[in-house]
């Protein structure tokens, strides 16, 4: 604000009514302040005084000086429109962004950023990202999916929820896999504890101390696994840990399994040691749904929270801390709820494309 140069002669009355005005209690701060400004500025004081004096700045004590000036006590009372802030954008614009989001890039780019947007559209980057903020629009993100081609998709996929959400009576349903290839993996130097303000650090190479595979059981009813620490998993394998969960089952009970499309699953050698045992049922996922299999979602769990930022110093001790892991969740296991009965399922599946042949 450029400095005012304004001589304040304050007559009678306004002195009377500005001291009103700072005695009043029921007045509001703002008001009170510019009336000790202008009460203050009597007889021309130096500004940095009235500054002082009243405690405000010096572009105050200016701006209400000449507002007195120009307007009185009353000028004092009101403030002054100010001008419109930033238009809105008009609604077209908006709609031409949306589109063009949703469109690919003119470019050789995959997808549209913000500051590519503001160029094209000749908007500020603050403006595009409300636009898409407020239209929910996020062409950074991508979302994976995969359509079965199995023609018997429909049937394999109302079998498997059938026995998720009603499981046969006298019976155990039991989801099967193996997650292979599982890495101990050292950090080449130790890394720092999060703390306030920082985050947790790690080293971004490592050291190989072998893999181990793990092969686990997940029971339906009850929430509990059955695990095995194996080093390979061909077909050998596999029979051992289906002799260990049979040896964990009752006799009397039939057993119905769920599980993917391995080659192994389906060995001769393992058809047979189904064979042997009739009351053993094997229930094979969709091809390219394995997605359908319970136990992914252990797994899943198991990568974030033990495997992938964990430190071990040996295959041993990758093996030991699976060991702990499995341990925990059958101290205090959770069944496993299936909420989306396969109409509802296969209804959203019809969303994706249809895949090539």
């Amino acid at each position: 604000m450029a400095r005012q140069t304004v001589c304040i002669l304050l007559p009678e009355r306004d002195r009377v009514r500005l001291k009103a005005i700072i005695g009043d209690r029921s007045r509001p701060f703002k008001h009170v302040q510019r009336a000790q400004i202008v009460l203050a500025s009597d007889r021309q004081p130096r500004v940095l005084k009235v500054a002082d004096e009243v405690g405000c700045s010096r572009p105050a004590v200016w701006r209400w000086q000449q507002r007195y000036a120009e307007e009185g006590v009353d000028g004092l009372l009101r403030d002054k429109t100010r001008r419109p802030g930033t238009p809105p954008i008009p609604p077209e614009i908006v709609a031409e962004v949306i589109e063009k989001t949703c469109q690919p890039p003119p470019s050789e780019a995959t997808h549209w950023t913000g500051r590519a947007m503001a160029r094209t559209m000749n908007l500020s980057l603050r403006t595009v990202q409300r636009i898409w903020k407020a239209w929910d629009l996020a062409p950074q993100r991508i979302r994976t999916f995969k359509r079965s081609r199995d023609p018997a998709f429909a049937d394999k996929l109302v079998d498997i929820i059938g026995l998720y959400m009603a499981p046969p009576e006298n019976a155990v349903v039991l989801s099967i896999d193996e997650k292979s290839q599982i890495q101990a993996l050292d950090r080449t130097q130790p890394g720092l504890p999060m703390k306030p303000g920082k985050a947790a650090t790690m080293t971004h190479d490592y050291k190989r101390h072998g893999t181990t595979t793990l092969f686990a059981a997940l029971e339906i009813a009850t929430g509990k696994i059955i695990s095995q620490n194996m080093q390979r998993h061909r077909h050998q394998e596999f029979i051992r840990f289906l002799n260990k969960v049979n040896r964990s089952t009752p006799p009397d009970k039939k057993v119905h399994v769920v599980l993917d499309n391995y080659a192994t699953h389906k060995h001769p050698k393992v058809l047979a040691w189904l064979a042997r045992h009739p009351n053993w049922t094997f229930h094979f996922t969709p091809t390219g749904a394995s997605w359908l299999n319970a136990v992914e979602t252990v797994f899943s769990t198991l990568t974030r929270q033990r495997i992938r930022r964990g430190v071990f110093h040996s295959l041993v001790d990758l093996q030991a801390a699976l060991k702990r892991w499995i341990a925990e969740l059958n101290a205090d296991p959770k069944p496993f709820v299936c909420t989306k009965p396969a109409d509802v399922i296969l209804a959203k599946l019809q969303r994706c494309p249809a895949p090539s042949v």
